[in-house]
């Protein structure tokens, strides 16, 4: 029970993002609710089924210039890494302009990578110490990640996106054929030149782990409420309760991190965002050692996760943009199936297969939403992080705890205000 003088937080969603801005806020002396239908950690998440990539080198927006010349061709390229359902293009057009539009230049995508890196910079250890704390330290593995090229010309290819993680302070090491043969032995021979980040990280088990920050935020007195919110109730602006289907909870705050669902919640809040689900697949290899790379692989071809975790060898990619209804297409999972044997032609091929589909909540300009609500100054968002929610989810919660408490913030909030999208859009 929480003393009367405590300022009451709803936190609404429980992947990493809510699960980590609850731990912020009670930390901050906040009594807090974790609002969410499902369990933390649960299949359903985004933060679930992820590449569990923690990454200071993940900040290369999806849009850079010339995208736009590419997608007539990903309308009909039901093999290549991003691909657009047709029948869904008319109520994607204007996300889709809004999109491209935020990677026609490259001084918007060198904005755009700075802020991210601002964001990412110091996960790893933001995260280290989050799992330190909910005792699970052996989660956050800290052997880098590895680029890996057909040869050098396919590496010089991707030079903006180098060049931008070097502006950022990303250092690395290239490795030619010869030493890419030692680094990662299991490697298919197809590839010949590689790239470590020795300062990257990953998550051993995404699902486990948002399940144990979740106990953690439990065990300091943050209380969950197994419902689904539906919006809020106001008294002029000050917010009086969230309200869910299974009725109102009172509250002085409340922050919405729920996924794809944020768009309808801000909505209700003031704010008209402009979020969609960039549809990601997972492919899991189980059954005892599957062999693969001994740290976490990103082929360029494949454009896909490539982690050992502790349920197997995962292959996540894939964007795939079309109705959050809409039933998932399983060749997508196909795919990365292909590719994962490619890249490691060790790997048995009689292996049970577990496939996965999730929605990231992305943004057009490649950039969370972490801001005070436009109609009540007790509404705050965190949200739309796309590809980067896992590594950003610490720094992303001390941030919205920042706003709420009114204490120094890690970093400045301008960049991710909603307002940036000009209201009713």
């Amino acid at each position: 029970m929480s003393k009367t003088n405590e300022t009451q937080a709803v936190v609404i969603g429980a992947g990493i993002v809510g699960v980590c801005a609850a731990l912020a806020l009670r930390q901050a002396g906040l009594a807090v609710i974790l609002v969410d239908p499902d369990e933390p950690g649960g299949e359903q998440a985004a933060s679930y089924g992820n590449g569990a990539f923690i990454s200071p080198a993940s900040i290369v927006p999806m849009s850079v210039p010339g995208l736009w010349r590419k997608v007539p061709g990903y309308l009909f390229d039901r093999d290549g890494p991003l691909t657009i359902r047709w029948r869904h293009l008319p109520r994607l057009a204007p996300w889709l302009l809004r999109f491209l539009a935020a990677g026609m230049t490259t001084t918007r995508v060198e904005r755009t990578a700075a802020i991210l890196s601002r964001l990412l910079h110091d996960s790893p250890d933001r995260h280290a110490a989050l799992a330190q704390a909910a005792g699970v330290p052996d989660l956050i593995e800290r052997r880098g990640v590895l680029y890996v090229y057909p040869d050098r010309a396919a590496f010089a290819a991707e030079a903006l996106s180098w060049r931008l993680r070097r502006e950022a302070g990303v250092t690395w090491r290239e490795l030619d054929a010869a030493a890419l043969r030692v680094f990662e032995p299991a490697l298919s021979p197809a590839y010949g030149f590689g790239v470590h980040v020795p300062v990257a990280a990953s998550c051993a088990d995404p699902g486990t782990y948002v399940a144990a920050l979740a106990a953690h935020a439990a065990s300091l007195g943050v209380r969950r409420v197994a419902a689904r919110a539906t919006g809020f109730t106001f008294e002029g602006a000050r917010l009086r309760a969230v309200e869910t289907d299974g009725g109102p909870v009172a509250c002085d705050r409340a922050v919405v991190a729920a996924g794809l669902a944020s768009g309808r919640l801000a909505a209700a809040a003031g704010d008209r965002i402009p979020l969609e689900a960039e549809r990601g697949y997972h492919v899991q290899l189980t059954g005892g050692a599957v062999g693969g790379p001994h740290l976490p692989v990103m082929p360029s071809d494949g454009k896909m996760a490539n982690t050992v975790t502790r349920e197997g060898l995962r292959a996540a990619g894939q964007v795939e943009l079309a109705g959050p209804g809409a039933a998932p297409d399983w060749r997508r999972a196909d795919i990365l199936l292909r590719h994962l044997h490619a890249t490691w032609p060790g790997v048995a091929r009689d292996l049970p297969v577990r496939r996965w589909m999730g929605n990231r909540p992305s943004t057009p300009d490649g950039l969370p939403v972490i801001s005070r609500a436009r109609r009540s100054p007790d509404v705050f968002y965190a949200f739309g992080h796309g590809h980067v929610g896992l590594a950003a989810g610490p720094k992303s919660a001390a941030l919205v705890a920042a706003l709420i408490t009114g204490s120094a913030p890690p970093l400045s909030p301008e960049p991710f205000a909603a307002s940036r999208f000009g209201g009713w859009w």
